[in-house]
């Protein structure tokens, strides 16, 4: 059975006049009685000038150099190297060299290996020379940090598709996996759908091994701190009997086949991994909609076919082609584009800040964002076959890949909104839930694109070094899923919450805070986890209060909250860093749910927000504090600096004076069919 829908659809809130203008719909004198008041209308207004006319926001994701430096050696393979972006590209990654030598892959840290290899591959190719002093002091810091040897498989990779080094030094990725059964521990879908999206292309160009030789001359043998040496992740461990060995062996052993001079499952293998990729391009704007699955696609349709100008393969560059941005004489690459997700982040800020549920701005925007639901098939469903689709992805299209936490926060927008059209709105949430409830994993959490995607032993796969082979259950996601089936008007006794409740227990950490997978990191997940069982009416039990008492001890002596990222390295470092206004509104978010408007450590935060906003309604915000894959491979997004403290402040407001939230829409718990055979009957 589908979920019992209740609808209450409430007329704007009284004395406003602005359902098709651009202002909020609460009383301008009530607005602006305050710093904090006046803070809120800056933000809204700034926010509701950067909506798109069709309907969405869209701001630019921020990624490190190795973009780019990928970028200049996907040009050399497509016979665009002495194109003009080249030396935009080559600028752009200079201007980022740090004073040691190396490039960082965060904003303010240290050199990073794999950055300082591929910059210094991608400035030789664009001409700069080796005896420059910046590459000689590139060349030392790649050494001080393990040589080109200790790069990840990913390295490597590329480096031997140009001939730079052996294929030897790679970890073999066979087209075989097409055909491993879907009840072996070991197939495709039990690695998450971003390592699908790489690997796959990878297997087809290492397997033809095209003919993409460097220019005469050029080498990288200088970067080996020992000439020759063996990968560290390809040497034994020192434990006879180990998954790392048992994968060695079998690295081995794939390496054999691949040179021997018949091999009857290579053909079948190799058309099966095209036929993958090829129809998950036909219901996308790029494989995966990922900057590395999409260039590694454009990889393996050359391959494959030898020409640049085949439509299918030009139509997939020019796809990727989005992702650049010039500025200033540079050429900068975002990793991916967020429409979906700034849309739903901006929708819940606007609303909690009191924009008229029926302003034309967010209609707008929730038609374009049904427009968008995903309704056809994709991966999802090897794993969990019984549901129907009815989520949606974080891109444009990516109809293959709608994840868990960007459709619970649509559905958070898509139920405070006034729209006078119900019935498809009523359709398209009623959907999006039975989808989400439906990927719920066997421990009570959620993870993002995949369903019961754990088996922690395939991380010790050679070409699993990029730290993301999984998609397990994560306390952020787990959070936001529970926040909006709270706001759907779900008990917490309803049996799938509990399960939930149990798992975020368990993820609770000692000192009271929850790692943050998808942000940066214990105190965007702790105040994600707060502000959920807030939702719930949880928000005082013991566990909540001791997370509240962790959020006021990390509290900035400015006021605000701050994270660097390296506390993924070092636990020891959690929470602590210079505080930006992201971050300030995840703390304070998170002290809301608990300790309410007045209590000094949330009066702290929201005198850090009121105090740096910009007269235009933003903040500023260097740090990157989106996670892509923790220790490799993080993200700025630049709408997160004005939606999050635009929310915190107006809750902080909503709070202070008693307001309650409009509800458009809940879709209160019925009786539900979950593919993991758990029925929950509460009969409404």
């Amino acid at each position: 059975m589908t979920p019992e829908l209740k609808l209450r659809v409430q007329p704007a809130n009284a004395g406003s006049a602005h359902a098709t203008g651009t202002a909020p719909a609460r009383d301008a004198a009530e607005k602006l009685d305050s710093p904090v008041g006046q803070a809120v209308d800056r933000a809204t207004r700034y926010l509701l000038g950067a909506q798109n006319r069709e309907g969405y926001w869209w701001a630019e994701l921020e990624a490190d150099t190795t973009l780019e430096s990928d970028y200049i050696l996907y040009l050399y393979v497509l016979g665009q190297l002495y194109s003009e972006k080249t030396p935009k590209l080559a600028k752009y990654i200079r201007e980022r060299q740090l004073p040691d030598g190396g490039w960082n892959i965060f904003y303010g840290g240290p050199a990073e290996l794999n950055a300082t290899v591929k910059a210094y591959v991608a400035v030789r190719l664009a001409g700069d020379s080796t005896v420059a002093p910046h590459m000689e002091s590139a060349r030392r810091k790649v050494r001080e940090l393990g040589g080109l040897e200790a790069t990840n498989s990913y390295v490597r990779f590329y480096l031997a598709m140009v001939g730079a080094i052996n294929w030897s030094c790679v970890p073999a990725i066979p087209p075989e996996l097409m055909l491993l059964p879907k009840w072996l521990p070991v197939n495709l879908y039990e690695m998450s759908s971003w390592t699908r999206g790489i690997v796959i292309p990878m297997a087809i160009v290492s397997t033809l091994k095209p003919e993409w030789r460097l220019p005469d001359g050029m080498t990288f043998d200088e970067l080996f701190k020992v000439p020759g040496a063996k990968p560290p992740s390809l040497v034994w461990d020192k434990q006879v009997v180990s998954w790392k060995n048992l994968f060695l062996a079998l690295d081995r052993a794939l390496k054999l086949y691949d040179r021997l001079p018949w091999q009857p499952t290579r053909k079948a293998a190799l058309a099966r991994a095209r036929q993958w990729m090829l129809e998950r391009l036909e219901r996308s704007e790029g494989l995966g909609t990922i900057y590395p699955a999409m260039m590694n696609s454009i990889y393996a349709l050359i391959a494959m076919n030898g020409d640049v100008n085949d439509p299918l393969t030009v139509r997939e560059i020019r796809f990727l082609e989005r992702y650049e941005i010039e500025e200033h004489g540079t050429i900068r690459v975002q990793p991916c584009i967020s429409p979906v997700w700034d849309t739903a982040i901006a929708m819940v800020s606007l609303e909690e800040a009191g924009v008229d549920p029926a302003h034309q701005s967010l209609v707008t925007a929730e038609r374009w964002l049904l427009d968008n639901q995903i309704l056809g098939p994709g991966d999802w469903q090897v794993k969990n076959q019984k549901a129907e689709p009815g989520g949606w992805a974080f891109e444009f299209r990516n109809d293959f890949y709608p994840d868990v936490d960007d459709t619970a926060f649509v559905l958070m927008a898509l139920g405070r909104v006034a729209d006078p059209e119900l019935a498809r709105l009523e359709a398209s949430v009623r959907r999006g839930l039975e989808w989400l409830v439906s990927m719920q994993n066997a421990d009570g959490g959620w993870g993002a694109f995949d369903h019961e995607n754990n088996l922690k032993f395939l991380n010790n796969i050679p070409f699993a070094d990029h730290n993301a082979m999984l998609d397990p259950s994560t306390a952020d996601v787990t959070a936001r899923v529970l926040e909006c089936l709270g706001q759907m008007g779900w008990p917490a006794e309803h049996p799938a919450l509990q399960r939930a409740r149990a798992f975020l227990r368990h993820d609770q950490t000692p000192d009271g805070s929850w790692f943050g997978r998808w942000g940066v990191n214990y105190v965007y997940g702790t105040s994600g986890v707060l502000r959920s069982l807030e939702t719930l009416g949880l928000s005082t039990r013991a566990d909540c209060r001791h997370a509240a008492d962790w959020l006021r001890s990390v509290q900035n002596a400015d006021g605000g909250f701050g994270e660097s990222i390296l506390s993924y390295y070092d636990a020891s470092l959690k929470a602590k860093g210079p505080s930006t206004a992201s971050q300030t509104a995840w703390g304070l978010i998170g002290l809301l749910a608990v300790v309410g408007p007045n209590d000094a450590a949330v009066e702290r935060a929201v005198a850090w927000l009121v105090e740096r906003q910009n007269p235009d309604g933003t903040w500023d915000e260097d740090e990157f504090t989106g996670t892509g894959f923790p220790c490799v491979f993080y993200l700025k997004y630049h709408l997160y600096r004005i939606s999050f403290p635009l929310y915190a402040l107006a809750r902080y407001d909503n709070m202070r004076k008693g307001r309650k939230n409009f509800v458009g829409i809940q879709v209160r718990a019925g009786e539900l069919q979950h593919q993991n055979g758990h029925r929950n009957d509460l009969g409404g």
